[in-house]
């Protein structure tokens, strides 16, 4: 046996002590995984698919939901009711009507339905810097002034506006979710005030009377309505808008909502009613029994092609079937600080998800999951775009 020096000794200690396991080894090779906080994840996808880039509609579109303006004291997205001035209500403008017109060209939009045209003075304004100079272009439609809800007298008042709005060119009345969701007895104390109380009736038939379509959003996404808990599909946006939560306290239910809308169509027949973001967009078994109970109600899908496209085959059933009574829109808020910012990438979601059957494709802007194209046929594109838009506002012989 070969004696080792001390030296010797002490270089095969050390090369012992010193020399990584493999062990070490693999650690030093492999990266560190960063923790990534839930917000922060956002994978690219490794389909290798056809991307279909849609510039601009295949015929010219009537964007039926659009927010070009607002009432000052309500700030877009707000549905909230508005705090007005002591000079009453204003209007807001935050885009201009040439950067508006030119990015409608672009995009083949023929013309824009600006549904916050406000009430009172606030109409006049708008109508007068936005409707009258681009007529065909633009069209505005009224909103109640619910800050006068608790007023002796407001039925009759509510409805004599709506006259007086028809009379100056407003094209139709909105009702956002403040209805039902925002405005008390008190206006801003209080119970809800449910959709279907009749101190509205009068409102309603007005708007018939005077031909005027009611686009109305009385509800938000299902989840919205949920505990929010790691069950919920919508928790992140929960997170970052609290305020969109209608879970516990005094909300009805999404179903209560939809219901309490439903009567007021029924009630009023003579009037047409347009549901915004398809109204039950999860649930299109629900919408589709409503269209077949209630001749007088259509259908939009602003901010709703997420929920659309991640059900396509369900979704090209419900075009075939309600393709008379399926309007375009897009939801497009254009009076904010950042005005027409992505508005491109957002039309041409649309667009790519209407006349493609593109694959597993991120809507602009994001969502929390990816949609797939429902490829509409020719015939179909042409009313959804315009023809039923033409239909509703009157705009066709």
């Amino acid at each position: 046996m070969t004696k080792l020096s001390r030296r010797s000794w002490i270089t095969v200690l050390c090369s012992a002590l010193f020399t990584p396991t493999k062990a070490q080894n693999r650690e030093q090779q492999e990266p560190t995984i960063p923790l990534l906080e839930l917000k922060d994840f956002h994978p690219t996808s490794m389909l290798h698919v056809p991307s279909t880039r849609v510039e601009r509609a295949r015929f010219p579109a009537i964007d039926f939901h659009t927010h070009l303006t607002t009432v000052m004291g309500r700030p877009m997205p707000s549905s909230a009711v508005p705090v007005e001035g002591t000079d009453g209500p204003r209007a807001s403008f935050s885009s201009k009507p040439e950067d508006v017109l030119a990015l409608l060209d672009r995009k083949n939009v023929r013309c824009a339905v600006n549904l916050t045209g406000g009430y009172g003075p606030a109409l006049d304004e708008v109508i007068r810097s936005w409707q009258t100079p681009f007529p065909g272009r633009v069209m505005v439609f009224t909103e109640p002034w619910w800050t006068r809800v608790a007023e002796r007298g407001y039925a009759q008042f509510q409805a004599d506006e709506i006259g007086r709005a028809s009379s100056i060119g407003a094209r139709g009345l909105k009702v956002m979710k403040t209805l039902g969701l925002y405005l008390r007895e008190n206006v801003y104390t209080g119970p809800l005030i449910k959709v279907s109380d009749p101190r509205f009736d009068l409102m309603w038939e007005a708007a018939g009377v005077h031909r005027m379509p009611v686009a109305i959003h009385v509800s938000d996404p299902e989840a919205n309505f949920q505990r929010i808990d790691r069950f919920n599909e919508r928790y992140l946006d929960m997170i970052v808008r609290p305020e969109w939560s209608f879970y516990g306290k005094d909300f009805p239910t999404d179903r209560e909502l939809q219901e309490d809308r439903n009567r007021i169509v029924a009630r009023h027949p003579g009037t047409n009613f347009v549901a915004l973001h398809m109204g039950n967009v999860e649930n299109l078994g629900y919408t589709t029994e409503c269209l077949d109970k209630y001749p007088n109600l259509y259908v939009e899908f602003g901010a709703r092609v997420d929920e659309l496209g991640r059900q396509p085959r369900t979704a090209r059933r419900f075009f075939d079937k309600f393709q008379d009574r399926v309007l375009f829109g897009t939801d497009a808020i254009m009076d904010t600080a950042d005005a027409l910012a992505g508005k491109e990438a957002l039309y041409e979601t649309y667009f790519r998800f209407l006349e493609t059957e593109d694959d597993y494709f991120e809507p602009k802007p994001n969502a929390r999951w990816r949609i797939y194209g429902i490829g509409l046929s020719d015939a179909i594109l042409r009313k959804v775009y315009h023809e039923n838009a033409e239909r509703l506002l009157h705009l066709r012989a």
